[in-house]
């Protein structure tokens, strides 16, 4: 069920959606209890193995360049929301040619 700027996700408001892939689609979301915006990535399906495999992994990673995650619902993960630009692939080096052991 594709969801619009205005819907409630538990206690989440959606403001807008991020993107979409294989298994899901993200949304950018705002959590009125901390007044803070966050990334809600919900499950094309209901909660699979390989999106609670996604979400453990997540959690047990402390990296500055990897989003925490806040909560977990039935069919969807709210993660930090991080401001920028949109990737497209991996990002080109400049000056050197990527390899594939880049990737």
């Amino acid at each position: 069920m594709p969801l619009s700027a205005g819907d409630k996700l538990g206690p989440y408001e959606i403001l807008a959606p991020i993107g979409a892939g294989g298994m899901g689609k993200v949304y950018r979301a705002k959590d009125p209890r901390l007044n803070r915006d966050v990334a809600i990535k919900v499950s094309a399906s209901q909660f699979s193995e390989r999106f609670e495999r996604e979400a453990k992994a997540i959690a047990a990673l402390n990296h500055p360049n990897i989003c925490q995650i806040y909560d977990v619902g039935p069919n969807y993960l709210v993660m930090e929301f991080i401001e920028g630009t949109a990737l497209h692939g991996p990002p080109a080096r400049s000056g050197a040619a990527l390899r594939r052991t880049d990737l």
